[in-house]
């Protein structure tokens, strides 16, 4: 385990700057219930073998600042991104060793590509970033990622095999070779509800245009419920309309082209709701219109009579002109929620992906109060914002990190080699991997996602909101010193107060974590009832070119608590080799945008934090990746990866 000292920002008190709107007309949505689900694996499919298609071609994978959608009529690629290139970095200075770190009781790598790609009988596409959701207890841990869950035991041992997220929400495989195409699903969460003793999986899903790949247009929050305290047992399957073009009881907001996109869901639950937000998007024109927050009654979804949600819709809350965006509910350790204005949920966004500098010194605090309400007949929540003064914060650069193998790119290089696994006189292992001959022009990736300045994750423990988020963090090195800007990660911890009428909060401990030669990329917090907390995120890194060779992408954390802001970096599991994955090169995605996670996870259990995040578990060189199986370098690594993609993702205990 490595440590470093942490790059920070001076702490200091920022007062709120309170913009509290009258609350907007609510809108019910409808919620179907759609039946009984249980966990079902299917046997793994085999070891080097390409199958066309390997992406799903309703997805445009170039470097446009998301994969985008593609429509079902035109053809038209749609940007879902908000905010361009990076900001100015926010200043800080650099710091040495740490001398002490919480203890990491437990790691284990959870799901990682080559499960996911050959989940179900191989019936999947070759999917990056994983977006990974993480939550536990009742003695069971789940992990979910794009597209597939596995339940372990707080031990680390599997309870299931891997589960892809079709089969188990009821739908077709997304593929059947070659051309039946399930309804594409993305982005899962989950959550343990320690009140009800409940589990919580939430994904996005599109309806496809019959069983082509082309995208409909109705989209929907699928959320399963479990009927006990174990995930071993049935779910309760809802589904939860998106569209918001009028269809399906839905309301109309008049999005360009037709129907909304519902993207980015992200969930909270207070004492007696239930809470998903989005990012909405015009589905077939280019342009983001709102986010969007659902409320529904907790207590209606565990007893499986929940028949409708609240639809607040954040273009009836701007500030500056704008809507809300990446507005994240917050979740609670324990039984610790707001007991504030009859029951409140408290949600935070950022700013600065609206500014024209692509920074910002301010955040947005939302609250969803009156939430007892929701266990009547006549529910009445009411949702207020505010804005709270903070440090400035910025859209970070992408990210770099250490050189090392690149069998993918090697092979996409390779014009000469005789792959004896594919036959004695197959040469050029390009041809392995497209029809028509691409460009061999690819080298190792410098440019990972960094994500841009929206609200990760945010808990409520303690009476304050811990948050953080992506910024651009400069530092300088060397003599004369040298400023290098990096991404890094600010951190907020707030204390907000509510009314049914009004929000507002106050800044207790803020700062900025940075690393000199280094990149800290989608954190997530964790924190205790006590208010003992930490940030987990990936760490990886160029180097200077020198004497410091960088780093692979690693899984890292610091400690944190409310006093004294955040503590040193400590690395839980170092990188074993350079991402390269099939969104690293040009041959494959156009411009190259290497995918790097859209969020982290993290849940607590009683002292403990659990922590997930994206890291490289593996490496190989190009011998070992062209020997049979084709791809899976099985030589000297018991079958790391697949042909296209090596991400991994571990799961770690921490007593902070």
């Amino acid at each position: 385990m490595k440590l470093w000292r942490l790059l920070t920002l001076p702490i200091g008190l920022a007062v709120c700057s309170c913009l509290t709107l009258q609350p907007a007309a609510a809108q019910n949505v409808p919620l179907t219930n759609s039946g009984i689900s249980s966990l079902q694996s299917a046997p793994e499919g085999a070891d080097g073998t390409m199958q066309a298609p390997e992406f799903d071609p309703a997805l445009d994978l170039s470097d446009d600042g998301s994969g985008s959608t593609v429509s079902a009529d035109s053809g038209q690629v749609v940007n879902r991104t908000l905010g361009g290139g990076p900001g100015p970095g926010v200043s800080a200075k650099s710091g040495k060793k740490a001398k002490s770190n919480p203890i990491v009781n437990l790691s284990f790598d959870g799901l990682n590509h080559r499960n996911q790609r050959l989940a179900n009988n191989g019936n999947q596409f070759s999917v990056e970033p994983p977006d990974q959701g993480l939550c536990g207890g009742n003695g069971f841990v789940m992990e979910a990622v794009n597209d597939v869950l596995r339940i372990y035991d707080t031990l680390g041992n599997p309870q299931t095999g891997v589960v892809d997220l079709n089969t188990f929400y009821g739908y077709t495989p997304a593929i059947v070779r070659p051309g039946t195409f399930g309804p594409d699903i993305t982005d899962p969460s989950c959550y343990f509800d320690q009140a009800t003793q409940r589990w919580f999986l939430t994904v996005l899903t599109l309806d496809r245009a019959g069983t082509t790949s082309a995208l409909a247009g109705p989209n929907h929050l699928d959320i399963a419920v479990s009927t006990t305290a174990s995930p071993l047992d049935p779910f309760i399957i809802y589904h939860l309309p998106v569209q918001n073009d009028g269809s399906q009881g839905t309301p109309n907001h008049n999005c360009v082209g037709g129907p909304c996109f519902g993207d980015y869901p992200h969930i909270g639950a207070d004492a007696n709701g239930f809470y998903i937000t989005t990012n909405e998007f015009n589905f077939f024109a280019p342009g983001f219109r709102a986010s969007q927050i659902y409320v529904i009654s907790k207590q209606a979804l565990t007893a499986g009579t929940a028949t409708s949600a609240i639809d607040f819709d954040t273009a009836n809350f701007t500030l500056d002109g704008n809507p809300g965006f990446t507005v994240w509910p917050a979740i609670s350790p324990g039984n610790s929620y707001s007991a504030d204005a009859g029951g409140t949920e408290y949600l935070l966004s950022g700013v600065a992906n609206f500014s024209i500098t692509r920074s910002d010194t301010r955040l947005r605090i939302w609250a969803v109060s009156n939430t007892q309400s929701l266990n009547t007949t006549t529910p009445a929540p009411v949702l207020n914002t505010a804005v709270v003064n903070v440090g400035s914060y910025s859209i970070p650069p992408k990210a770099g990190q250490r050189a090392g193998d690149i069998p993918l790119g090697d092979c996409i290089n390779d014009t000469t080699t005789t792959i004896t696994s594919l036959g004695p006189s197959f040469v050029g292992c390009w041809k392995a991997l497209f029809g028509a001959e691409p460009a061999h022009n690819e080298v190792e990736s410098q440019h990972i996602d960094s994500n841009d300045a929206r609200m990760q994750q945010v808990v409520f423990a303690n009476g304050k909101l811990w948050s953080a988020l992506d910024t651009g963090v400069t530092m300088t090195a060397g003599t004369p010193p040298v400023p290098q800007t990096k991404a890094g990660i600010a951190y907020f911890i707030l204390k907000p107060t509510s009314t049914v009428s009004s929000v507002s909060g106050t800044v207790a401990v803020q700062g900025v974590i940075g690393l000199l030669n280094n990149d800290l990329t989608y954190p997530a917090v964790g924190v205790t009832a006590s208010g003992r907390g930490l940030i987990a995120f990936s760490l990886l890194g160029a180097g200077d070119g020198g004497s410091d060779p960088g780093n692979f992408p690693s899984a890292a954390y610091v400690p944190l608590d409310a006093q004294v802001g955040a503590g040193a970096i400590s690395v839980i599991a170092s990188g074993a080799g350079p991402d390269d994955g099939f969104t690293s090169y040009k041959a494959e995605v156009g411009n190259g945008r290497n995918r790097w996670g859209d969020y982290g996870a993290t849940f607590t259990l009683g002292n403990s934090v659990w922590v997930a995040s994206e890291y490289i578990g593996q490496t190989c060189t190009f011998s070992a990746y062209i020997a049979a199986p084709f791809g899976g370098c099985l030589v000297n690594e018991a079958g790391t990866r697949t042909s296209l993609g090596n991400w991994y993702t571990r799961i770690t205990k921490l007593t902070p």
